[in-house]
C-alpha cells in the first residue's frame, strides 16, 4: 500500500484519460477476493480529486489573455469584482471563474508504469493498442520503451502477429536496427515477417539487403509452398532493388516466375518490370512487357513507358505515347507531365510542344504541382523564355521546393542573366534554400570574381 500511496499522484493524473478507462475495465474483471481492495483504491482516488495540488489546472485567472488592464480588477482575488459607476443601479453579482480544465499528456510508457504500480499484467490487446499509437505518432523513444517492457514482463514468448506489429512499429519510426534485431530473434516467421523487412529496407534505400532477404532459402520455401498471398507489392520492392543494383539476372528470373504464376497481369508489377528494363537499358524488353499488359493499362504503366522512352532519348516517341495515352482516356498525373516536359526540353522546336503540354497541364489542374512546375521552369529556361519560366515559378508563391528554385537559377545562368541570377541568389538565401553547386560555380566563372563565396 505504501507503494501505491507514493505513486498515487501519477496514477490519478490519468484518471480522465482513455488509457485509464482500460485499467478500470481491468478492475471490473478481477475476482471477488480483490473487490474490497479495489474499492479502497477507488475511494482513495476520490479523496485525491478534492485536492487541487495534484493537478495541472488552467483557469481564466491564470490565462494572461483574460487579464484586463483596469484598476478596479484585483489580480490576487479568485473572483472579479465589477466597479460600481452608478450607485443607484443594482449591484452586479461577482463573476465566478469557469470550471478549470485538466491537461493530460499520456504516453504509452505512462500507461505501462501505471499498470505496473497497480500490479496488473498488460494484456495483448493493450499492447496492440499502444503499438498502433507509437506507429501512428512515429515516436521512436516510446517504441523502444514499449518493446523493452514487452520482453521483460512476459514469461511466455509473444505471439507471431504481435511481433509482426512490433516490426512495423520500429520500421515506421526509422529504427531499422531494432527491427532487424527483433526479426533475427524470432524463432518462427511467416511471409508477413519477411515482407515487412523487405519493404522496410526498400524504403530506406538498402537495396542489397532487400535482395539478400528475398533470396534467403527460408523465404523461398514459404513462397513456393503457399498457393496464394498478396505478393505483388513485395515483387515491386524486389524489382526496384534489382533496378538500382543493376541485377539483371535476378530481375529476369523474377519476370519468368511472374509469367509462370500469373502475377504478370498485375498492373503495378508490370510497371515495375517496365521500369526495371528501362533502368538496365533493355528497352525492347520493356516494350514487350508494355504490349503484353491487357488493354486496361493505368497511368503508372503508361508513365513507365514514357520514362523508358526518355531514357532511350527517343523524345518524339514520348510525345506519340503521350497523345496515345490521351486517346485511351487515361488521366495523366504529375509524374507523367514531368517526364514529357523533360523530353520537350530536348526537342528543338522553340518550345512549341512544351507550351502545348503546359496548356494540357493547366486544363487538368496539375500546372502548380511541384514536379510539373519544376519541369516547366526547366523547359522554358532551355529555350531562353526566361519571362515564361519566371511566371511559372511565381505560381506557387512560398510553397516551392528546392528543385524548382535551382531550376529557376539555372534558367538565369544559362541565358546570361547574371544580374538577375545574383539577385535571385539573395532570394534563395532569404528562403533558406541552398543553391546547387553546379550553377553556383558557373555563375562565379561568368562573373569573373569570387564575390559569391558567401
Amino acid at each position: 500500500m505504501s507503494r501505491l500511496v507514493k505513486d498515487a499522484p501519477l496514477a490519478f493524473g490519468f484518471a480522465f484519460s482513455s488509457c485509464t478507462a482500460t485499467v478500470l475495465l481491468i478492475f471490473s474483471s478481477r475476482t471477488s477476493e480483490n473487490d474490497e481492495h479495489i474499492m479502497n483504491l477507488q475511494t482513495y482516488f476520490m479523496e485525491i480529486t478534492s485536492k487541487a495540488s495534484h493537478f495541472r489546472l488552467i483557469s481564466y485567472s491564470q490565462n494572461p489573455k483574460t487579464h484586463r488592464r483596469h484598476g478596479c480588477f484585483c489580480g490576487k482575488s479568485s473572483t472579479l469584482q465589477l466597479p460600481l459607476h452608478r450607485p443607484h443601479r443594482k449591484i452586479l453579482r461577482s463573476i465566478k471563474n469557469p470550471e478549470r480544465k485538466l491537461i493530460s499528456t499520456t504516453t504509452s510508457s505512462d500507461v505501462l508504469r501505471l499498470l505496473d504500480c497497480l500490479g496488473f499484467p498488460v494484456p495483448d490487446a493493450l499492447y496492440i493498442s499502444l503499438i498502433k499509437e507509437c506507429t501512428h505518432l512515429l515516436d521512436a523513444d516510446e517504441a523502444v520503451v514499449l518493446h523493452a517492457h514487452l520482453t521483460e514482463n512476459r514469461q511466455d514468448k509473444p505471439r507471431l502477429d504481435l511481433l509482426n506489429r512490433i516490426l512495423i512499429m520500429f520500421i515506421s519510426c526509422g529504427c531499422m536496427q531494432n527491427a532487424r534485431q527483433v526479426f533475427d530473434e524470432m524463432t518462427k516467421r511467416d511471409f508477413n515477417s519477411w515482407a515487412i523487412m523487405i519493404a522496410g529496407y526498400a524504403d530506406s534505400g538498402d537495396y542489397q539487403e532487400v535482395i539478400n532477404l528475398f533470396t534467403d532459402p527460408k523465404l523461398q520455401y514459404i513462397i513456393y509452398s503457399c498457393n496464394s498471398f498478396p505478393v505483388s507489392w513485395v515483387f515491386v520492392c524486389v524489382l526496384k532493388a534489382c533496378a538500382n543494383t543493376l541485377n539483371m539476372t535476378l530481375g529476369k528470373q523474377i519476370h519468368g516466375w511472374l509469367l509462370k504464376s500469373g502475377y504478370s497481369d498485375d498492373l503495378f508489377v508490370s510497371s515495375s518490370l517496365i521500369s526495371f528494363y528501362g533502368k538496365i537499358g533493355s528497352f525492347k524488353d520493356g516494350d514487350l512487357v508494355f504490349n503484353g499488359v491487357p488493354s486496361r493499362r493505368n497511368v503508372v504503366v503508361w508513365t513507365a513507358r514514357i520514362s523508358n522512352n526518355c531514357k532511350e532519348e527517343n523524345y518524339h516517341q514520348v510525345l506519340d505515347v503521350f497523345k496515345e495515352m490521351g486517346k485511351e482516356g487515361v488521366r495523366k498525373n504529375s509524374f507523367t507531365f514531368s517526364s514529357v516536359l523533360s523530353a520537350c526540353a530536348k526537342i528543338s522546336d522553340d518550345g512549341n510542344c512544351g507550351e502545348q503540354v503546359h496548356a494540357n497541364a493547366i486544363k487538368l489542374g496539375l500546372a502548380s504541382k511541384d514536379y510539373v512546375q519544376c519541369g516547366l521552369v526547366n523547359m522554358y529556361g532551355k529555350f531562353g523564355l526566361v519571362k515564361d519560366a519566371k511566371r511559372v515559378f511565381n505560381v506557387n508563391g512560398s510553397r516551392r521546393n528546392r528543385a524548382c528554385w535551382n531550376a529557376m537559377l539555372s534558367s538565369y545562368v544559362q541565358n546570361g542573366c547574371l544580374i538577375e541570377a545574383i539577385k535571385f541568389l539573395y532570394q534563395m538565401k532569404a528562403a533558406g534554400v541552398q543553391p546547387q553547386e553546379l550553377w553556383l560555380n558557373k555563375l562565379r566563372s561568368l562573373c569573373g570574381s569570387e564575390i559569391l563565396e558567401n
